[in-house]
């Protein structure tokens, strides 16, 4: 087994609640050192956010395992010379504040870059680090909505639909950083001198709105929510309730698919109402309605299984853990937590040769690492003592 892809990366993450800790999960479980730079107060307070007193949010701890917690008071000139100490041991910074905020307490781009020419900074933010839009605060559907795609993520009524799947946090937040700092990473390996990022939110939902940049070119705008190829406007392409209340999925897009779906349902004159042929949409989702709600969700598996034609079960999420696809693949993990106990949570979402991954560490305590991060740093025992009691960690 050879060593993890991202050992010896050293991150220091700034962030908080759900993006930007995210982002640096993937680092961490690629085998870079995360360090989690907390604030002497509260720190990140998605560790308890609509919790009962004493618990731990089940959320914080998977997204912040493999990663060691430093407390930090930024506030204070002694607080900004200890991060900067510490920049320079690093190859990463990730920070998620408003646009400025850093660089006001002194460990902005420019300050960390004085001390070292390599390193790349990652801001994250709802609207980028310029423009018009650079302060507005925001959150996940503030960030979709913005971006055109709460608007899309609807039914034919015009109701917007509002997803538990944090859009715009994920995607914007977390998966597009990554992809910047790997990309400004690999350079400054290559030429000693590192970037800045700067990743909005919004922007990372606009970029990946392709159905609805398609539709504009061909048409002047998207179309209505619930009422395209693929929000509902299809039979082909569709959601459809089981006489117990459930639903299966059509997403027989290919003409071959939709065709062995028809011939499931015995209802061969449904082929011509196909996306790519000359028949009535509307009517074929009528009738696929009113098929469906004869039997039950198990019924229809069973009716479909053994023919590839891209039709499935809407699950819970719930489902989804005994599921022996997952089992096989190893998605979920139980990893035992000194205060929360066992918690369950989930593999990183792709496999790599002569790489296994591994909960190394469970979600730290906050400044559960000040002490031992100083020390490796050369920091004497005397010197902590004072820093403790002067409140800088």
């Amino acid at each position: 087994m050879s060593a993890k892809p991202l050992a010896g990366v050293r991150v220091l993450d700034l962030t908080r609640l759900l993006p930007g800790p995210m982002c640096t999960l993937h680092l961490a479980d690629l085998g870079a050192d995360v360090i989690k730079v907390e604030d002497t107060g509260a720190g990140d307070y998605a560790r308890t956010l609509a919790m009962p007193e004493g618990r731990l949010a089940p959320v914080f701890l998977a997204i912040n395992r493999n990663k060691r917690s430093f407390r930090l008071n930024l506030k204070q000139p002694e607080g900004v010379k200890v991060f900067l100490d510490l920049a320079r041991t690093a190859h990463v910074v990730v920070e998620g504040f408003r646009p400025g905020v850093v660089d006001r307490l002194g460990v902005g781009f420019e300050s960390v870059r004085a001390v070292n020419a390599g390193i790349v900074y990652c801001s994250i933010s709802g609207y980028g680090q310029t423009g018009p839009y650079r302060g507005l605060a925001g959150h996940d559907l503030n960030y979709c909505s913005f971006a055109g795609f709460t608007d899309q993520a609807g039914t034919p009524d015009g109701r917007p639909a509002i997803p538990n799947f944090q859009v715009a946090d994920i995607l914007g937040g977390a998966l597009v950083p990554a992809m910047g700092i790997l990309a400004a990473l690999f350079d400054a390996q290559r030429t000693g001198q590192g970037r800045h990022v700067d990743v909005a939110m919004t922007e990372g939902v606009l970029a990946h709105n392709v159905q609805a940049l398609s539709a504009t070119v061909l048409r002047g705008r998207p179309d209505p929510a619930g009422r395209d190829l693929l929000s509902g406007g299809e039979a082909c392409y569709n959601v459809y309730r089981t006489s117990d209340g459930r639903h299966m999925a059509v997403g027989a897009l290919e003409p071959k698919f939709w065709e062995e779906v028809c011939d499931v349902l015995e209802r061969p004159e449904l082929k011509r109402h196909h996306w790519a042929g000359d028949g009535d949409p509307a009517e074929a989702i009528e009738v696929l309605r009113t098929i469906f709600a004869t039997r039950t969700q198990q019924a229809w598996v069973e009716a479909f299984a053994g023919h590839d034609c891209c039709v499935s079960a809407v699950r819970g999420f719930d489902e989804s853990l005994d599921d022996p696809h997952y089992t096989a693949r190893g998605m979920f993990v139980r990893a035992e937590h000194p205060q929360a106990g066992e918690v369950l949570q989930m593999a990183p979402p792709f496999r790599m040769t002569d790489f296994a991954f591994e909960v190394e560490r469970p979600a730290p305590a906050q400044g559960e690492h000040t002490n031992e991060i100083l020390r490796a740093l050369g920091y004497s025992d005397e010197k902590i003592s004072s820093l403790a009691q002067d409140a800088v960690i």
